[in-house]
């Protein structure tokens, strides 16, 4: 059994990408996490303590975005992958960075980079 908790559109400002203009002036980086787990004594105990705090979690996954820079989206969606999987609980964590302000010269709605990590 594998229940799902699921953080969309987390929004923060990272200073990501191969540019340099990009590294000194920031941009904005969306997020999505979908966390695979089992939810079970959680909803028995209706204990906060028992699952994934995602206001904890939304705090974790800022940090690594605010944190150290990167040149590539593909870097930085394995770190917010791997800051999922550090609570035992989590089976499995699948990640999207969105990069709605990419450098691209056409006219675009979004890039993003999507990974799946699990135990």
């Amino acid at each position: 059994m594998n229940d799902r908790i699921t953080l969309t559109g987390l929004t923060v400002t990272g200073y990501h990408g191969v540019y340099d203009h990009e590294r000194r002036d920031g941009q904005p980086f969306v997020v999505d996490v979908v966390l695979e787990l089992d939810t079970g004594k959680a909803a028995a105990t209706d204990d906060v303590t028992d699952t994934v705090h995602y206001g904890e979690l939304a705090r974790k996954l800022a940090a690594v975005v605010e944190g150290e820079p990167v040149n590539l989206l593909e870097k930085l969606v394995a770190r917010l992958a791997e800051a999922c999987l550090e609570d035992s609980r989590v089976l499995a964590a699948e990640v999207t960075v969105h990069k709605p302000e990419a450098p691209i010269p056409l006219e675009f709605a979004d890039v993003a980079v999507t990974i799946r990590r699990s135990r």
